[in-house]
């Protein structure tokens, strides 16, 4: 399926309504330009991914302020550029002040409700086998897969285990499961 204009302002559409799956598609389609506009800029592969989750987290955040006059890339990029332009402000000031203007009701807009290939596997207790798959994820993923997963922690004790935002570790979380899913499903016919 081509991604076209149309099909894009139809998921921001569903997105803005809060479907998670539409979330999923955005940042499924949409990650690899962010991440490799900060990769250009930082030149440091946790440092862009950094500065990648928090775009998306940011733009899932204030979706609703997306007009759809505005290219979405070009949009998306804009709050990338502005994020790692702070960044580098707090380095060079050497003030580590965590802030965010979201309210709790904009991260909680973000829902969770499709179940995943591995929480398939979860549920069929395949549990060495789903542990194979997690010890190939990045070591943050990991951890925050055994938290969320294993741990049973809420988002809320997640953001502070991890000193993160709520909706930075919403969605650290679901790009851990999509590599997640991905290895899965390279090992698994479903």
């Amino acid at each position: 399926m081509e991604i076209n204009n149309e099909i894009i302002l139809e998921q921001i559409k569903l997105a803005k309504k809060g479907s998670q799956s539409a979330f999923n598609f955005l940042l499924d389609n949409f990650w690899n330009e962010v991440y490799a506009f900060q990769l250009k800029r930082v030149k440091d592969e946790y440092e862009a991914e950094d500065i990648t989750i928090e775009t998306f987290s940011k733009a899932f955040d204030k979706i609703d302020t997306y007009k759809k006059k505005y290219v979405f890339r070009t949009w998306l990029i804009t709050i990338s550029k502005n994020i790692q332009i702070d960044k580098i402000r707090k380095k060079n000031a050497s003030v580590h002040i965590q802030s965010t203007d979201t309210s709790d009701e904009q991260v909680k807009k973000i829902p969770d409700d499709a179940p995943t290939p591995e929480d398939t596997l979860i549920t069929k207790q395949n549990l060495a086998e789903l542990l194979q798959y997690i010890k190939q994820l990045k070591p943050h993923y990991q951890e925050i897969i055994n938290l969320r997963y294993f741990q049973e922690m809420s988002y809320l004790e997640i953001a502070k285990h991890l000193d993160e935002t709520i909706s930075n570790v919403k969605v650290r979380l679901l790009r851990a499961r999509k590599l997640l899913s991905e290895i899965i499903k390279q090992n698994h016919s479903y």
